[in-house]
């Protein structure tokens, strides 16, 4: 089900774009972004609030701009974007719509999701107070049954706080002042809003947690006035559309194994993924709740090559991860791409050009996006977005983020972590980049480490430039930036090295191009000699593989960002700015150099358990900054 009762305000004029990609025109009023947006986990019945809401916008403390009239904005675009009809960043925001809930779905709870609201939010449904919820970057629900009235028309208001790059949030890239490699913020609502009906007794999340042979799981319940005996999780694994293959009965709240007979391995060339149905059953067995998603069986892991050197070896084989800085924006649509096809063609893009992984840069996608990257198959280094920093250039020392700042950063990570945790392509953490807001560098890594110890875990990218603290060792990979680069680490301590950052290599395209100066790192002057210097690039980086046993680059970047057009494929998504069949090759020649290595570690790496979990599904205690 995905109808939407129309709010009685009108659409406004939208201000015009200063660049718009081939999806702007299908970002429209009726049905914008119209797919369910939790896709690991599934139910038949939901409503989408995406669409017209009344809106009134303050404008930030000092601006010259007055105090704004009432609009109307198209939800989930941010106001600084041309595809919400606003185009400026307000700081504090007041959504407001109306709802009529289907008479079908009384009787059982109704939840209220938000896949991201910068920074603040505070809900109210019929003027009652139901959530407030802190940090830009992850999801959240509300039950606002209790606050439901009798007749079918509900009213629903949001206000969202937004200080931007001044206050004590993470922040990644976005800024009130945008310029460099700092970009326009983007605040509000900004991923799916929408409604879903369940039962009284219900699951409310799925912990699944892979490896060679099946998953460790751990299933949460929400089972008011009943104790945790009194019901099952039944959880069955099935090839896609196919019948079960595995099929176990497990306790809420307790982790319990799913083993899967003869089973095939995710992997960029093989994504694979198996059809999961979990069900809540009552003391009788009967099915209570049901929800669907996937999941696909990987490892991550270092293993040492036939030089001793430390490797990243992906399902017990040594696997170069060549990837593409991915910085998830849009010229229309800000943080929020402007349809769903949209988000997969970006990584169909990244696919083609012959990279098998993405660097999701200081920021954190809507579950759609990672959906796209299990389906298609690209390993994802999945950046914490950073604290805001003041770049100064040459970079000085760094005052250490105030208690607040290490407070809130703490606990979004916290929250990213245990959000993302069963997302297959996910195989590598980044705590902090280039200094940004770094603190406490060691203890936090640590604490990522022991959250997941199924993925590797970079403590510092870009420790050796920037505003990087001193290297503390920790982590699994030692992450170099070097532009143009490659850059040419030393394997030291255990760690495997890796090239978080080069290239950077620009060419500015007219009739494509953002307001403002271009810049990157190295101009090009044409199509073909920016391919001819990427062609270059990636022959060094191919001895720097072979040489010092790198397992990983990212080259900057996958599309132009606002003034920088270093990416390989402009901003507005029109233009791939080299030529295809030249990089893919070039890519397969360093995928090649550092994969060649096919030797497994010990088998026992690999048995249920052995990854430090123990099938425990055991959490470290929490996660909290030093006063």
């Amino acid at each position: 089900m995905n109808s939407r009762t129309p709010i009685r305000a009108q659409a406004e004029p939208r201000p015009p774009h200063s660049l718009s990609t081939p999806w702007s025109y299908r970002a429209g009023p009726d049905e914008p972004l119209p797919e369910y947006p939790r896709p690991r986990m599934r139910r038949p019945r939901w409503l989408s609030l995406n669409g017209l809401w009344d809106y009134v916008g303050h404008p930030r403390a000092g601006a010259a701009e007055p105090e704004h009239r009432a609009q109307t904005i198209l939800v989930p675009f941010p106001p600084e974007s041309a595809l919400s009809g606003i185009g400026r960043a307000d700081e504090r925001m007041w959504y407001r719509r109306t709802v009529e809930i289907p008479d079908d779905w009384r009787g059982g709870r109704v939840l209220l999701h938000f896949g991201a609201v910068d920074q603040i939010a505070t809900v109210w449904v019929n003027s009652q107070h139901v959530a407030r919820h802190e940090g830009g970057y992850t999801a959240f629900t509300v039950d606002i049954t209790d606050a439901l009235r009798a007749d079918p028309e509900q009213e629903i208001v949001v206000s969202a706080d937004d200080e931007g790059n001044k206050g004590t949030f993470p922040v990644g890239k976005q800024a009130n002042q945008p310029g460099g490699i700092l970009y326009t913020g983007c605040s509000g609502i900004w991923q799916t809003v929408w409604l879903e009906p369940v039962p009284e007794a219900h699951l409310t999340a799925l912990d699944l947690t892979p490896d060679w042979h099946g998953l460790d799981v751990l299933a949460h319940v929400d089972a008011p006035g009943e104790p945790d005996g009194g019901h099952a999780v039944e959880v069955a694994v099935s090839e896609p559309g196919g019948e079960p293959v595995a099929s176990v009965r497990g306790v809420p709240g307790r982790p319990f194994r799913v083993d899967v007979p003869e089973p095939r391995l995710w992997s960029p060339d093989d994504p694979y993924l198996y059809d999961v149905t979990a069900r809540l059953l009552d003391g009788g067995g009967a099915v209570l709740d049901e929800v669907t998603g996937y999941a696909g069986l990987r490892t991550v892991e270092l293993v040492d090559d036939a030089h001793g050197r430390p490797r990243v070896a992906l399902n017990g084989r040594i696997t170069f991860l060549h990837a593409l800085l991915d910085q998830g924006y849009w010229p229309d649509g800000g943080y929020t791409a402007p349809t769903d096809e949209a988000l997969r063609f970006d990584l169909e893009r990244a696919k083609a050009l012959g990279f098998n992984s993405v660097r999701k840069h200081v920021k954190v996608e809507s579950a759609r996006w990672y959906y796209w990257a299990d389906r298609l198959g690209l390993l994802v280094w999945q950046d914490m977005p950073s604290l805001p920093v003041v770049l100064d250039n040459p970079p000085g020392p760094q005052r250490p983020p105030v208690a607040r700042a290490r407070q809130r950063f703490e606990t979004e990570l916290a929250a990213m972590v245990e959000q993302l945790a069963s997302v297959p392509s996910i195989v590598v953490w980044v705590v902090f980049n280039e200094g940004w807001g770094e603190y406490d560098t060691a203890r936090v890594t640590e604490w990522v480490s022991a959250a997941d110890p199924t993925r590797l875990v970079v403590a510092a990218s870009g420790v050796n430039c920037c505003h990087s603290h001193p290297d503390t060792g920790a982590g699994h990979l030692y992450d170099d930036h070097t532009y143009v680069g490659p850059g040419a680490p030393a394997v030291r301590d255990g760690r495997a090295v890796v090239d978080g950052e080069y290239g950077g290599l620009g060419l500015a395209l007219d009739g494509h191009l953002w307001p403002g100066e271009p810049n990157a790192y190295e101009m090009a002057e044409d199509r073909d000699r920016l391919t001819e210097r990427y062609v270059e690039l990636c022959g060094e980086l191919e001895r720097v593989v072979r040489e010092r046993g790198l397992s990983g680059a990212v080259y900057t970047q996958l599309t132009d960002v606002e003034n920088e057009v270093n990416g390989l494929l402009t901003y507005d998504r029109r233009v791939v700015k080299v030529r295809v069949p030249e990089v893919a090759a070039s890519n397969a020649a360093v995928l090649a150099a550092g994969s060649e290595n096919d030797s497994a570690p010990a088998a026992a790496a690999h048995e249920p358990g052995a990854s430090g979990q123990e099938g425990t599904g055991a959490q470290p205690g929490p996660l909290s900054a030093a006063e």
